[in-house]
This record gives C-alpha cells, sequence and structure tokens, in this order.
C-alpha cells in the first residue's frame, strides 16, 4: 500500500491502519511510507519549522546519479524537491551517490553525501556540496572528494556531521568500521585531533555501517545499523556516552523487522521537535513479500525513552505519526 491511496482513501472521509481522514474526527497522521517512491539512508533535519529529509535514491548503483528531497512543516504533508544534487555537477562522481548528510553553518546548507562505491586505490568516497537553499540546489564545494582513503579498514560512506562547542565532528564507515574526524570549520577538509590525530577509530560491537549521533540530557547517544542492508536482519542498535568521541559501548537493539509490518529496517537518522523532549526516528525498510534488496521505503516513528533515559524499542507501524506544527516551538 502506498501514500497514493491513502491519500485517496482520505478524500473519500475513511480510516485505513489508523491513518486519519477526513472527515474522520481522529488526528491526522503521516501513514507509512510517508512518501512515494524506493529511497533509503534517510537525513532527517529541522530549519526553522520545517523538516527536510535528504535520502538515497534506491536504484541500481550505475542509476543513482542525483538526490532528491521532501520538506514537510508538520510531517505528515511532504514536498518533493527533485535533483538538487546531480552526478553531472560532481566532476569526480561517477555512480553510487549516497545517504546524504545536512547541516547549517552560517546561513548556508552543507551537504555531504558518498559517490563511487570507492575501494582502494580508486577515486571517491565523501564529498561536501553547498548551497543557499535547504532545497538548493547545491554545488560541489571542493571539486574533489573531501575524504578519498580508506583509514582503519572503514570505506568512506555514510557520514554524518555533528556540531560540539562550536567544533564540527564527522562520523563516518562501512565494512564494519567507524571513525571520527575534525572538520576544518570551512568543510575544506579535516584538521588534527589535540593529539595529533586525524582519524579515530570508534567501532563499536556489531557495528556495520550508517552512524548517527545526538545528545540528550548531557549524555550522547551513539546510533549505528547492523546486519546485511539487503536482509531482513537489518537493524538499529545504540550506546551511550558522556563525551561525543566515546567510547562507545553497545547497549542493544531499538529497532528490528517486525514480519507483521516490514523486514530490514535500519539507516536511520533522529530529529527532535525544537523546545521540546519529543523525539522522532526516521528510517527505511523492505515491503513485506518483496525481495528485491533496493526496494526500500523511507518510514517514520515516535521514539521515547524509559525514566534512566534508555531508548525504548521502537515499534512499526504503518500509521506513522501525527500532524505535528514544528513551528509551534520556535
Amino acid at each position: 500500500m502506498n501514500i497514493r491511496f491513502f491519500s485517496l482513501l482520505a478524500l473519500a472521509g475513511c480510516t485505513v491502519f489508523g491513518v486519519s481522514c477526513a472527515g474522520s474526527g481522529t488526528p491526522e497522521r503521516s501513514g507509512n511510507p510517508i512518501f512515494e517512491g524506493w529511497y533509503a539512508d534517510p537525513e532527517a533535519v529541522v530549519y526553522d519549522g520545517t523538516c527536510w529529509v535528504y535520502p538515497t535514491s534506491s536504484l541500481p548503483y550505475d542509476e543513482q546519479l542525483s538526490f532528491d528531497c521532501f520538506s514537510s512543516d508538520d510531517l505528515v504533508h511532504w514536498t518533493k524537491h527533485t535533483g538538487i544534487l546531480k552526478q553531472a555537477d560532481v566532476a569526480w562522481a561517477r555512480r553510487a551517490m549516497w545517504a546524504p548528510a545536512a547541516i547549517r553553518k552560517d546561513g548556508r546548507y552543507y551537504f555531504f553525501f558518498a559517490a563511487n562505491d570507492v575501494h582502494e586505490g580508486e577515486v571517491g568516497g565523501i564529498g561536501v556540496a553547498v548551497s543557499d537553499r535547504p532545497e538548493g540546489p547545491y554545488r560541489d564545494l571542493l571539486g574533489k572528494p573531501l575524504i578519498n582513503e580508506i583509514v582503519n579498514g572503514a570505506q568512506p560512506i555514510d557520514q554524518f556531521v555533528y556540531e560540539h562547542g562550536g567544533e564540527y565532528y564527522m562520523y563516518y564507515g562501512g565494512w564494519g568500521h567507524c571513525n571520527v574526524v575534525r572538520l576544518k570549520e570551512d568543510f575544506t577538509g579535516i584538521r588534527p585531533f589535540d593529539d595529533g590525530e586525524l582519524y579515530k577509530e570508534i567501532t563499536p560491537e556489531r557495528y556495520t555501517e550508517g552512524p548517527f549521533l545526538f545528545e540528550r540530557k548531557g549524555k550522547y547517544y551513539f546510533m549505528w545499523s547492523e546486519g546485511a542492508w539487503t536482509g531482513p536482519d537489518y537493524s538499529v542498535a545504540y550506546a551511550v556516552s558522556d563525551s561525543p568521541l566515546g567510547p562507545f559501548e553497545r547497549i542493544g537493539t531499538i529497532m528490528r523487522q517486525d514480519p507483521a509490518v516490514a523486514t530490514g529496517a535500519g539507516h536511520h537518522s533522529v530529529i527532535r521537535i525544537p523546545g521540546t523532549d519529543d523525539y522522532y526516528i526516521v528510517y527505511h525498510r523492505h515491503p513485506l513479500g518483496d525481495g528485491e534488496g533496493a526496494h526500500r521505503q523511507v518510514c517514520i516513528e515516535r521514539m521515547t525513552f524509559d525514566a534512566e533515559g534508555r531508548i525504548e524499542p521502537v515499534r512499526l507501524t504503518f500509521e506513522g505519526v501525527e500532524a505535528r506544527d514544528l513551528s509551534r516551538n520556535l
């Protein structure tokens, strides 16, 4: 069932899978997936009361040549922005443009991405683009990869950028290894940590790929994906540390497949509603009964914590989340 079907039912004034429809008298919900199409690896961020989702176009590698993004003011109604960065505008990219990361700095919008499914001795890895608007168009900032080499066994993919105390850290890595680097202020390169190291390996137990970090109540939650991305057991686990640089010791899994809903739930991001302690997890998953690994859809669920600050298991749903005015607490 896709979002177009939900929309038609909404016009008829009915409710499906608990999703509110016109005239039903119950809160309107997003439904899952939240928008049409095969997309994966969603990076969700909130800028000025609007949620932006930057995903991978989940196609064969040689067809992954551009990025789209989606925006919403309420987590329910989404607007598609096509071709915000294209292979034709990145001289060194030729295929496999993957897993964006997005951050705003000094009024400009930066878009980090991986390209070429790079291996040893090849050109590719992590790049960075910039725009004056969150929906782009973006232009390649460097004309070359920001990180090309394979260090500590980590393929340079799946980057996530985090600001802490005026410093910008980038967490990245596939092939079961994760590094963190410190970015230059203008994002044109990396610079040494205080001990002189350029790359610090922070790989937790069972890590595969897809790192993500957020801070809550003075604790740093480091999250990642485990298992094979094409398989049903793809899942999300996490650790907690007193420092954004770790150490990160695995606590457990908080999202996994539900045989009644979907399989392969992983490679996520997290947003917090400004001014609240309300969190949402945005992730991709495989439809039931579909054995094509690239057939992935972007979904959203609420993410909650217990009294000790542990992340509670996230239940996969068809309903998604209730509409939320993201500008209310600005």
